[in-house]
């Protein structure tokens, strides 16, 4: 069929992940892909103006994005904690583990000696 691509669109949830594959024409945005899926009226609680982003092959791209046969559309879940925060965190605790376990061990070569 000329004039026309076939994209999918994906979205994921922690258990499962919903793929739907979509004919659309030529000069198709991101939005008129996600629209034709279905996938708005399945999960309601897809949220295109501000808590999802979307993106195409990995990136974030804006929903009048020009879409090209056989390109992936992903809708992103909103992030649940900030991936900074969480490495800071665990960086802190591995100090904390770091420099207690220190002490523990110069304590042991005191007893010892």
């Amino acid at each position: 069929m000329s004039g026309s691509i076939e994209v999918e669109v994906v979205y994921a949830l922690h258990d499962v992940q919903k793929v739907m594959v979509v004919r659309l024409g030529e000069g198709a945005t991101l939005e008129q892909a996600v629209a034709k899926s279905g996938l708005l009226e399945e999960y309601p609680e897809i949220d295109l103006g501000g808590r999802n982003k979307v993106g195409v092959w990995n990136k974030l791209s804006k929903l009048d994005t020009v879409l090209r046969d056989k390109d992936r559309v992903e809708i992103y879940r909103p992030l649940i904690a900030d991936p900074k925060e969480v490495r800071r965190q665990r960086a802190a605790e591995g100090k904390v583990m770091k420099k207690g376990a220190a002490e523990l061990n110069a304590g042991e070569g005191e007893a010892a000696g």
